[in-house]
């Protein structure tokens, strides 16, 4: 099988277009980044690596929500943010200049700069709502205002970060992490609610996805009383109700999206499962509570099964929607897919039923996931860099 796309009947030379929408590159420097970052950490965990800024546990944490997630962010809302607007959002020299912001965050954390690592990388998401912004407000487009919002509260969470690292503020441990994977969390609910029930409809006939508003309501305003109750410290039993709730109301939702109808087409069904690994996330959170399980199986759920399939699923189909590509999935794309999936059963459930193989698994998880980003990148890397095939801007 070839990699390469054909380049447009009506003009037989590919021309470079990385800079022409926000999707392309940072989809690209996502995917390369999550390709390389697990065996960096494990370079770095080894003690090959000089110890940097950020180290370990830590860095890991810091670059898997702040680097590859918000990167997948920022290119989705880029590209979305335009088609709501009717407004132009970075394209050309403020893209690139966007990117490699992006990219100086991700090498000033390996070096011993805590200041400018701290103050790079907190730029990058008020930069990325400033260009937002500049679409949302100018069309007016008040339905999506508080994305603007959520970019500038995902950078005070890692400025806090880095203040609580470098001993400047008292914080309570991981707390921006935290409140930033809360912030990831409700991100992934309202775009999963808006388009997986759409795409179900679009891609398999007949499966009849809904929604109700006021389980809508519901799922959503529950993310929030999540992320309020982590930023007051609750614990315990309290927070393990709250989780439990929040579970049940995303189960309800993810049923009526019929998940079971997509199993036959790829480009939906991985959105389905990353929402299903959301559903698992809350109700282990909620026995790690409890003291049942270990919180770092609950995470993994998020952020391996979750972030990885819903962002893995998002990028294959805008990359194809807006390269004027057949939305449909091939066996590359499928792999991945089915990568990620098993990453995240090895990372979570194998620990789970048999805790003495956490090592094991979580080596073989890493190879996993970055197989399937690794496959991501070299198979798009055509669709990413070069024109619409419809010769159309974007």
């Amino acid at each position: 099988m070839k990699i390469e796309e054909p380049a447009a009947a009506t003009d037989p030379t590919p021309h470079w277009a990385l800079w022409q929408l926000g999707f392309r590159p940072f989809y690209l420097l996502a995917g390369a980044f999550a390709a390389l970052s697990v065996p960096l950490w494990a370079l770095q965990f080894s003690g090959w690596l000089p110890r940097p800024y950020l180290a370990g546990a830590l860095w890991h944490a810091h670059e898997m929500l702040f680097g590859y997630a918000l990167a997948v962010v920022v290119g989705f809302l880029f590209t979305a943010g335009r088609n709501w607007s009717g407004r132009p959002t970075p394209t050309g020299a403020a893209l690139a200049a966007l990117a490699l912001l992006w990219l100086a965050g991700r090498v000033l954390v390996l070096t011993p700069f805590g200041w400018a690592a701290a103050l790079v990388n907190a730029s990058f998401p008020l930069a990325a709502a400033a260009g937002l912004g500049q679409a949302l407000i100018g069309g007016r487009n008040r339905r999506n205002y508080f994305f603007i919002g959520l970019l500038i509260l995902l950078g005070l969470a890692q400025f806090g970060v880095h203040l609580s690292h470098m001993g400047v503020l008292e914080l309570p441990g991981w707390l921006g992490i935290r409140l930033g994977l809360d912030m990831l969390l409700f991100i992934m609910a309202v775009m999963g609610g808006r388009v997986i029930p759409m795409f179900t409809n679009n891609g398999v006939p007949g499966a009849n996805a809904r929604r109700f508003a006021a389980l809508e309501w519901l799922a959503l305003c529950s993310l929030l009383l999540l992320a309020a109750a982590d930023a007051l410290a609750l614990q315990g039993v309290a927070l393990a109700a709250l989780l439990a709730l929040c579970a049940a109301a995303h189960l309800a939702r993810l049923t009526l999206w019929q998940p079971w109808r997509t199993l036959r087409a790829p480009l939906v069904w991985v959105l389905h499962a990353a929402y299903l690994w959301v559903v698992l996330h809350l109700s282990l959170r909620a026995a790690a509570e409890l003291g049942w399980i270990a919180p770092s199986i609950a995470v993994h759920a998020l952020t391996v099964g979750g972030v990885g399939g819903l962002t893995l699923g998002m990028m294959t189909r805008t990359a194809r929607g807006h390269s004027a590509r057949p939305l449909r999935a091939d066996a590359f794309d499928t792999a991945c897919y089915l990568g990620v999936n098993a990453a995240a059963l090895l990372r979570v459930l194998l620990p789970l039923a048999a805790p003495e193989t956490t090592p094991a698994a979580t080596l073989a998880s890493a190879f996993l996931w970055s197989a399937a980003f690794a496959l991501f990148t070299l198979r798009y890397w055509p669709v990413l860099t070069r024109a619409r095939l419809d010769g159309k801007p974007g």
